[in-house]
């Protein structure tokens, strides 16, 4: 199957880069290990979709492991949308 393509809600944009600039202005470091995490975790579930729980309304969460972050989303069509 070939990979969705990923569509950021604005709201989850905005989230996303809040929570960016809150560890930048705490460690660069933090900051660029949050951002790595994230993608590694967008290209999870760009990868298997369908392999987390359904959270709520038809949409599905994952859980950062090292930080307090979730990404939610739900299928359009051949989009992934990160709500």
């Amino acid at each position: 199957m070939a990979k969705r393509a990923i569509e950021f809600h604005p709201e989850a944009a905005s989230e996303y880069y809040a929570a960016l600039s809150w560890y930048r202005d705490r460690s660069i470091k933090a900051a660029r290990q949050f951002e790595a995490e994230f993608v590694r975790a967008v290209e999870q579930v760009q990868n298997a979709p369908e392999r987390w729980p359904t959270y709520s309304n038809d949409c599905r969460r994952f859980l950062l492991h090292q930080f307090p972050f979730q990404i939610v989303y739900q299928f359009g069509k051949d989009v992934l949308i990160l709500a």
